[in-house]
């Protein structure tokens, strides 16, 4: 055997115990945070305010109706004496260039308080709406559980769960400029 042929066998053997590596550091690291209670994808967030807990209510009613139009009046409810404010929320997430997208749909709770308030958005439910797929609403934190253990149910996991988390956020922060303003 020449050495030309052996440098060569041995580069490529060489090239070869390095592919997986080369494959595993182009793989996208980065984490997504979502807010855990018991388990399940809870966001809250409580602020103070320095108006009166029937302008909170007033405020915070006009903004669910405007932030959720289509909600249906038997999955809404409002508590004044309580001051509390319950509804059904939903959003679309875009997950491909394709045109996939998935519903999502989640529990929305505003206590309302002297001096103060606490949005809740918890039990999220998705809808795949992609070609060759009808699937009706399944709990998401299924799905969630098994991304962070490292077994996506599909490679637009990530733009669904950072989806998520961003149109949450857009959410609890539209409600507080309603109610800062």
């Amino acid at each position: 055997m020449t050495i030309q042929k052996v440098i060569f066998k041995l580069l490529f053997i060489i090239a070869w115990m390095l592919l997986p590596l080369v494959n595993y550091a182009q793989q996208d690291t980065s984490t997504i945070h979502l807010p855990m209670k018991n388990g399940k994808i809870t966001y809250e967030q409580s602020y103070p305010t320095n108006k009166s807990r029937d302008e909170v209510f007033s405020l915070a009613e006009q903004w669910f109706a405007q932030t959720f139009p289509d909600e249906p009046q038997n999955l809404y409810s409002a508590d004044k004496k309580g001051g509390q404010i319950k509804g059904v929320g939903m959003f679309k997430v875009i997950t491909s260039s394709t045109g996939n997208y998935y519903w999502l749909k989640f529990d929305v709770t505003i206590l309302i308080t002297d001096g103060g308030y606490t949005i809740t958005t918890g039990n999220y439910f998705e809808k795949p709406i992609e070609r060759g797929i009808s699937n009706e609403y399944s709990k998401i934190s299924y799905r969630w559980w098994d991304y962070r253990q490292g077994h996506p149910w599909s490679v637009e996991d990530k733009a669904l769960f950072a989806g998520l988390n961003q149109s949450t956020l857009q959410i609890i922060a539209s409600l507080k400029q309603i109610i800062n303003q």
